[in-house]
């Protein structure tokens, strides 16, 4: 290579260009967010229309994390063997077939079986734009890119709960008919058409990734897409992948994910527990059950839907601090600071929650108590905006090796999906006996998840994917 290639091959790629591309990626979390916040404002209307009990409503709002721990098993597979952008109009198409069966379902059973649909499209989204992200980066800028799909997710749920909010206003309820005599409700999940038809059509504009190029012997045009949006030493960075992806089964199986630590390799465990420590401290029930909570506590309704309106922006505007700070301070860090924060917020709730006075069997937080629950809520959700949302996405798009990234990044997404089920499950149950007891079980996993970082996390920043090992 002359010195002119060379120069040329280790210029630095336009900043820009590679946003369009990691942000055409990451609408798939934006439609992550959207699928699953959108029903908010259509459960009271669902309930009234099939005339489902408790339990019926309950399940159509969980089934979607079936559908996504399913969805995120096995994308894995599948981007491997067919490719990362093959996946995304996957998951596009899946996104439209549900958006149409939820708008236009006639029982509470069909809506919960497109509702899985679209949790299929959820959980393939949720473990493609990571690992295509991380993929067609540059090194220096991996983890703010990285967090775009973090961003894309919390944006998602905001715009989901704008769009409902503002359907409702112009048609009077969730229930009334709007336009051409379509209930409302209905509109709410038609609206997704949009943004799901956006993002299969951009998928077809962007370039697969280099790395499931080389593994399939398309080396030339690796090179180009290495090129054009990672930079560096394309020839030698195109030697590194073809080193970590030769050993490679033609046809990726499970089996390659097998160690001597009960049966996995130990890279794959600590997915698999970042994963479920993210959702173990209770992030969702936040978010899932937050008007409820608020008004639990003495808050009048209008009150608790503007602290939930509140929590999202804030949730937002921590996820862009996340972004600036990623690179510049590391993973590892960010995960530390959020995770002793989130600790110490946590266990202010359950302290607050444990000893509020009982009025007709629920805790009333009275006075200066009330105002401290709420400081200490929203400082949970800027301790975990900042680090364990966007950066566990992030280490899960780069902490595995070129070898098993998709498939495990597919384990470490469904464990996190089941951990999510889990914990929205289980919080009314956990509730009923006592708010200072379900937050007191979050507080110990941010507690574990302090030690966790410190012994089995590795930092990554400004590494190349090439030097991730098994």
């Amino acid at each position: 290579m002359s010195s002119a290639q060379t120069a040329d091959a280790n210029a630095s790629v336009p900043i820009a260009r590679v946003v369009l591309v990691a942000a055409t990626a990451a609408l798939g979390g934006f439609l992550f967010g959207f699928d699953t916040a959108v029903i908010n404002g259509a459960v009271g209307a669902i309930g009234e229309e099939f005339d489902a009990g408790p339990f019926l409503l309950g399940f159509s709002v969980a089934s979607a994390l079936i559908g996504c721990a399913i969805g995120a098993w096995f994308a894995g597979r599948i981007a491997d063997r067919y490719g990362r952008i093959r996946v995304m109009i996957i998951a596009a198409t899946l996104f439209i077939i549900s958006a149409l069966g939820c708008g236009f379902a006639f029982g509470i059973w069909d809506l919960s079986f497109w509702r899985i649909v679209g949790g299929l499209g959820v959980g393939a989204a949720s473990v493609i734009a990571p690992a295509y992200i991380a993929e067609v980066s540059p090194p220096a800028q991996r983890g703010r890119l990285g967090s775009l799909q973090q961003m894309a997710i919390v944006i998602g749920i905001f715009v989901a709960l704008l769009t409902d909010a503002a359907i409702v206003a112009a048609a009077g309820s969730a229930s009334s008919p709007w336009l051409f005599g379509i209930d409302a409700w209905r509109w709410m999940f038609l609206s997704e058409l949009v943004p799901a038809v956006l993002y299969g059509l951009l998928a077809l504009t962007i370039p697969e990734s280099p790395r499931y190029l080389i593994a399939q012997g398309e080396v030339a045009r690796a090179k180009k897409v290495l090129t054009r949006y990672v930079g560096g030493d394309v020839e030698k960075t195109t030697t590194d992948i073809i080193k970590t992806v030769e050993n490679r089964p033609d046809r990726p199986r499970f089996a390659i994910l097998r160690g001597s630590t009960f049966g996995l390799l130990p890279i794959v465990w600590v997915g698999i527990g970042l994963s479920v420590l993210q959702q173990f401290t209770g992030i969702n029930v936040i978010f899932y059950y937050s008007s409820v909570l608020w008004q639990a506590v003495g808050f009048t309704e209008q009150d608790s839907l503007t602290i939930t309106v509140i929590t999202s922006v804030t949730n937002i505007l921590t996820t862009i601090v996340a972004i600036m700070l990623v690179d510049r301070i590391g993973r590892r860090p960010l995960l530390l600071v959020g995770a002793m924060g989130q600790f110490a917020c946590l266990a202010v709730l359950t302290f607050m929650f444990a000893t509020a006075p009982v009025v007709d069997g629920e805790p009333v937080l009275q006075g200066a108590a009330g105002t401290v629950a709420l400081v200490a809520a929203n400082l949970y959700v800027v301790f975990f905006g900042a680090s364990w949302g966007p950066v566990v996405w992030v280490l899960l798009g780069e902490m595995f090796s070129n070898r098993i990234r998709a498939i495990a990044l597919s384990v470490a997404a469904s464990a996190q999906w089941a951990a999510n089920f889990v914990i929205s499950t289980t919080f009314p149950a956990l509730a009923s006996v006592g708010l200072g007891l379900a937050y007191g079980v979050y507080t110990f996993f941010a507690f574990v998840a302090i030690f966790f970082v410190i012994r089995f996390v590795r930092e990554t920043k400004g590494q190349t994917l090439e030097s991730m090992r098994d």
